[in-house]
């Protein structure tokens, strides 16, 4: 019983005391599932390396399931896109997803083609919806509503986010997702 108790010790302090890296957390992380991630975060001190694990969730891009809805740390925005979603009749997980998956949750994030804020939208959507893109609540109300204008006009969640990225001009050409790389893989991820 005794050897069995050190032997336990022993394992539990292998496990402590061997370093683990970010570069080694990552990695050991890509094929597991999202729910079972841990966030591993380093810290060194005069002992050396102490790793501390939490059960947060991490957003790593570029993983499988990179799409699942996490807001950002501290909530801020998520209560405002519910409130959003709900007024313009989108389904409420959506319209988060949509939002995760535009913007990652930056209020200022800025797309190379000139897309602006949460929702990403573009200045002459702006525009033609009469929201100031800068204003996180304008913002949100403006990507619901557009969300929303195409579910009505398409009848159908799909092809209301594929005319949401590519525009519905690109839907109606191809009557259904177009054919492109970016839309298909954006409708895929928000409706998983």
């Amino acid at each position: 019983m005794v050897k069995l108790i050190q032997f336990i010790y022993s394992c539990v302090a292998v496990a402590i005391l061997t370093p683990v890296g970010p570069a080694y957390a990552e990695t050991s992380l890509r094929g597991s599932s999202y729910s079972s991630k841990f966030k591993v975060i380093e810290r060194r001190n005069s002992t050396g390396s102490e790793i501390s694990l939490s059960r947060d969730p991490v957003y790593i891009p570029g993983l499988a399931d990179d799409d699942i809805y996490r807001p950002n740390a501290d909530g801020k925005h998520v209560e405002l896109a519910k409130m959003m979603a709900q007024k313009n009749g989108v389904p409420v997980d959506l319209f988060l997803r949509l939002i995760q998956q535009e913007s990652g949750w930056n209020p200022k994030a800025l797309s190379h083609k000139g897309a602006i804020g949460l929702t990403q939208l573009m200045p002459d959507t702006a525009r033609y919806l009469g929201v100031d893109p800068h204003d996180v609540r304008q913002n949100l109300d403006g990507g619901a509503r557009y969300l929303s204008q195409q579910y009505k006009r398409f009848r159908n969640w799909r092809l209301a986010l594929a005319a949401y990225n590519a525009g519905p001009e690109a839907v109606a050409k191809y009557n259904g997702v177009p054919p492109y790389k970016e839309t298909q893989n954006y409708v895929r991820r928000i409706l998983r």
